[in-house]
């Protein structure tokens, strides 16, 4: 439990001390030996509704959940997204064996994705499964690979990315890109690289296959691994390095360099992905409970996968 929630217990009168009178002040003095009784109060159900709505779980038991959430699914209500979410689907999955989080009948939300990126998301059930989490994600103590269809290729070799502050190749043909994200100056709803005010990000991409001419790629797949969690991180470093995700109308504008070379099926599946082409792939950590290792993988999606399927045949085409 979290020491403000235990305070807030406190005030509620929930702690009795040695004496068996009720304790309501969390500053009060403690002597060695001193025993005290804390009485949870049963949760308060969570104010988002359940609903019946299909899940695919890789994995469950008493203390967490391994979603794999599709693409257009919103992970958390929020204004203009009050339901058809994963808690509200998680709410009525789990029903009354959710023991509470912070005192709420709810799943701990400890990571989450964008609604229009698909692929794995752990979910908490109970407090202490919440807390080893949350404690993992902000030791950066977890593995995150994503999947990403990118417009023409992060290759660490490119002369024009030589140099440049916080970019570095590293063995195995990685490109590691460190730059700060915050909120962006003139649009509070996009993030942005920022050299003040914005938060250490850490994204390495590595190339693992290229499409279109040999001389002049237009959209590769890329495996983005994540150091850090910021919001929408691996998007606007794709965008900072010159890279931005094919489908991603918001850190990516204007046309695809080369998209002839994909043919002209490759080329107007390229202009017509619907979301940005990301996938959470791979997930791992060790459980907060157990400490039992756990990996979980996914493959990219049916619309994910019938544009890299193209682009291959059309690559090998052309070759």
């Amino acid at each position: 439990m979290s020491r403000s929630r235990i305070a807030g217990l406190i005030a509620e009168g929930a702690v009795s001390g040695p004496s068996g009178a009720t304790v309501t002040e969390s500053s009060r003095k403690v002597k060695v030996g001193e025993r005290y009784r804390l009485v949870l109060p049963p949760p308060v159900e969570a104010s988002p509704l359940p609903e019946a709505i299909p899940l695919s779980i890789l994995y469950e038991d008493a203390h967490l959940l391994v979603v794999d959430k599709p693409a257009g699914m919103v992970v958390h209500p929020a204004p203009g997204a009050q339901s058809g979410t994963l808690v509200n689907a998680l709410l009525a999955h789990c029903g009354d064996t959710l023991p509470g989080i912070g005192g709420e009948r709810r799943p701990g939300i400890v990571h989450r994705i964008d609604k229009d990126t698909s692929g794995l998301l752990v979910v908490a059930r109970t407090e202490a499964a919440h807390a080893g989490l949350s404690a993992r994600f902000a030791a950066h103590d977890i593995e995150r690979e994503y999947l990403a269809v990118m417009r023409g290729v992060p290759d660490p070799a490119r002369r024009r990315l030589q140099g440049w502050p916080g970019l570095a190749a590293e063995p195995g043909g990685v490109l590691r890109v460190e730059a700060a994200i915050g909120r962006h100056p003139r649009d509070r709803k996009r993030m942005a690289v920022r050299e003040e005010g914005g938060r250490r990000a850490v994204t390495r991409f590595r190339v693992l296959e290229r499409f279109g001419a040999a001389d002049r790629p237009c959209a590769s797949l890329v495996s983005c691994r994540l150091e850090t969690g910021r919001t929408h991180q691996i998007r606007v470093h794709a965008a900072h390095v010159g890279h931005a995700l094919i489908g991603d109308t918001v850190y990516g504008t204007g046309g695809i360099p080369g998209l002839s070379a994909a043919g002209p099926e490759g080329g107007e599946a390229l202009k017509a992905f619907l979301r940005q082409a990301l996938h959470a792939a791979r997930l791992g950590f060790a459980h907060p409970v157990t400490h039992a290792p756990l990996v979980f993988e996914s493959a990219p999606p049916a619309d994910m996968a019938a544009l890299l399927a193209l682009l291959r045949r059309n690559t090998a085409a052309i070759r």
